[in-house]
């Protein structure tokens, strides 16, 4: 939610079953079914079919700190030593970002093998990112904005922990326009959530008053680095926002995120999504 202290709280966020003919399908389906399995099981007592390949899935929106923790994980590796590793691996990143890996470890799923290292998969995910956010597109879209790659990726990634749904991504996307374009102070949660380390539907007064480059309450513009790492659709947003005078947007229930460019009428969506907190919480 962006908004104007202290009213500060946001809310983050088949086919129906073939029918006819079921004995004689069904019958089929048990043979070839039994016929596979006994086929797999065979194949696999001879050699020629081995367990399925290991992989790691980064989800939309981690966070560095949590990626590095994923792989530590699933490599079986000491914890920080992901970490560590990104520290010192020459891993392919725009120079503004003064080898901080934030924004660029790309997520998708990726494969891991018996040779798979930290260093080895963060090299894949930064050359990923810099093979999606380096196309033409995005670049092009970028500069019609007047932002650089790695502008538009910090904005991506707002985006990505700021938007309820993919549909809202570029509301979202332009509110950050129009707030930068009118020199306002961003004033969003997730940057505060990202400079405390923690995630969270509550700030207080004193949480926007912490000395951090992150705390887009004290602190105009943009953030030094992205607060994540967004996906192609938060992407797409940051260099295509959705056309509209929004200033402020709050979550009021599940699916339900208003936008306005009246601060009066935050203040009273503000006061719904209160409210419905108190309800569900049934005090």
């Amino acid at each position: 939610m962006v908004n104007e202290f202290p009213d500060t709280r946001r809310h983050h966020r088949s086919r129906p079953p073939l029918r006819g003919r079921p004995a004689l399908l069904a019958g089929v389906a048990l043979v070839l079914g039994v016929a596979a399995a006994v086929l797999v099981l065979l194949l696999t007592r001879e050699g020629m079919v081995g367990p399925p390949p290991r992989t790691l899935l980064i989800p939309e929106g981690r966070r560095a700190s949590q990626v590095y923790a994923a792989v530590d994980r699933s490599l079986g590796v000491p914890p920080g030593t992901t970490e560590k590793a990104a520290g010192t691996a020459d891993l392919a990143l725009p120079p503004e970002v003064k080898g901080n890996p934030e924004g660029y470890l790309f997520p998708a799923t990726y494969p891991l093998t018996s040779g798979t290292t930290p260093t080895s998969l963060l090299t894949y995910m930064v050359d990923t990112a810099r093979q999606r956010f380096g196309a033409d597109h995005i670049a092009a879209g970028a500069r019609r904005n007047h932002l650089s790659v790695h502008q538009a990726v910090t904005i991506a990634s707002i985006v990505q922990a700021e938007a309820g749904t993919t549909a809202d991504m570029g509301k979202v996307s332009r509110v950050i326009y129009n707030r930068l374009s009118r020199g306002m102070p961003l004033q969003m949660d997730s940057m505060l959530n990202y400079a405390l380390k923690r995630s969270t539907l509550d700030t207080t007064a004193d949480d926007t008053k912490i000395d951090s480059a992150y705390n887009s309450y004290e602190h105009r513009g943009l953030p030094p680095t992205p607060i994540g790492n967004p996906g192609e659709q938060a992407m797409e947003a940051a260099i295509t926002p959705t056309p509209g005078r929004w200033l402020y947007f709050v979550t009021v229930a599940p699916g339900d995120t208003r936008f306005t460019d009246s601060y009066a009428e935050h203040q009273r969506n503000v006061q719904e999504f209160n409210r419905n907190r108190i309800e569900a919480s049934g005090s």
